[in-house]
């Protein structure tokens, strides 16, 4: 099956000649080790630097007007509110329908799974302190967006992510990561689709497994929050209407089309060349994919996800500016036209799966691993578009 992932006729280069070396984060050259056939490990595995950084540097330099695009925007905050005045509405409405009748389903699944897919990627903005200029009240609004979720969220979700950000594709700290464990045991069109429907259980239980974070106040507070909110929710509107809002949880990172994002942003579903899998080759593959799609209104731009990683510090208001001002680095870039379909291809395409993953095996840095109410301030805004010096 051919990949839906669109390329322009100039294809990004990957001429290993044109890799001056393999290096990590801190700039030391990497000697590859030898090809390695392993059928127990087909992941894609690189010695190249991840590519943000560089192209973060390249369009600074060749439009130091983006650097003004940094900064919080207000806009978020209001939408979130809406969205969880939506959701607890959704949830009181509820209250007194069967929970397996097709007024409960069908809302849960159109109504519920969107706004709360909306609600992790609010969540998401806010953990790059996008909402608000004090991280304080980042960190705070962060825990009422996750009201609707139903469980507590928000505050693990922030130092796993900025970690995901400082170390794309590093085994062992890129929580995003697949396990091999996972490649292997769902290598099949039946395993590939229990992964779809039940891939909000994986992202939220694989972290866990390849590291433990230290428990903070901000995560204490998290909890406390969330279980005061769920208890009065229960006593005062009733079991359905919590059943409605962890059902919408669940739905949103099932078969979903927004959900299509959590395999989009950093699968490779394109054909690569043979011999991209010899280390020794150097041969730097894509690894980050943007979709620009109608979804992305729904999901605060997360489909300009180069764009995103490029620029953590530029909210998603700006992420489409962001493009058009530099449309020559990303137009080339390989890149998806359907969340459905990337789903559809990624079950039923026997030459993609969860082993399509880019991994390295150094650089990067955790972050997160203080223990007080700010944690690791710095991993939130070390990435802010700051000039290069000498350009102007």
């Amino acid at each position: 099956m051919r990949s839906q992932v669109m390329t322009s006729t100039s294809a990004p280069d990957i001429n290993p000649q044109r890799t001056a070396a393999a290096i990590d984060v801190r700039g030391s050259a990497i000697e590859p080790p030898p090809k390695a056939d392993d059928d127990h490990d087909r992941f894609f595995w690189t010695y190249t630097e991840e590519p943000h950084r560089t192209r973060r540097q390249a369009i600074i330099k060749a439009h130091p007007e983006v650097t003004k695009l940094c900064g919080p925007e207000p806009l978020t905050k209001y939408l979130v509110f809406l969205v969880v005045a939506l959701q607890v509405s959704c949830a009181y409405l509820l209250r007194n329908t069967p929970f397996l009748s097709w007024p409960y389903l069908l809302t849960a699944y159109t109504i519920g799974a969107t706004a709360n897919q909306n609600l992790f990627l609010a969540i998401h903005e806010i953990s790059h302190n996008l909402a608000f200029r004090s991280p304080m009240a980042n960190r705070l609004y962060a825990i009422f967006a996750n009201l609707p979720i139903g469980l507590p969220y928000s505050a693990a979700f922030r130092p796993y992510h900025l970690t995901h950000h400082k170390s794309l594709g590093v085994d062992g700290l890129d929580t995003d990561l697949p396990t091999a464990l996972e490649a292997f045991f769902l290598d099949s069109v039946l395993g590939k689709a229990f992964f779809c429907t039940f891939q909000i259980i994986f992202y939220a239980l694989r972290p866990m497994m390849v590291y433990n974070l230290p428990l903070t106040q901000i995560h204490l507070l998290n909890i406390i929050v969330q279980a005061a909110f769920n208890i009065l929710l229960y006593k005062y509107v009733g079991g359905r209407a919590i059943a409605y809002l962890i059902l919408s949880s669940f739905l949103a990172g099932s078969l979903h089309p927004c959900a299509g994002h959590f395999i989009a942003e950093h699968y490779v579903l394109e054909k690569v060349p043979a011999n991209a899998r010899d280390p020794s080759l150097l041969v730097p593959l894509p690894e980050t994919f943007s979709y620009y799609g109608p979804l992305n209104v729904l999901t605060y731009n997360v489909g300009l996800h180069n764009e995103h990683h490029d620029f953590p510090a530029i909210p998603w208001t700006r992420l489409p500016v962001l493009h058009e001002i530099a449309k020559e680095f990303y137009k080339d870039l390989p890149h998806h036209k359907s969340w459905i379909y990337v789903i559809w291809q990624f079950v039923w395409d026997k030459e993609v799966g969860l082993w399509c993953r880019v991994k390295r095996r150094e650089g990067g840095r955790k972050v997160g691993a203080g223990t007080g109410w700010m944690e690791d301030e710095l991993g939130a805004n070390e990435e802010k578009c700051k000039p290069i010096p000498g350009v102007r």
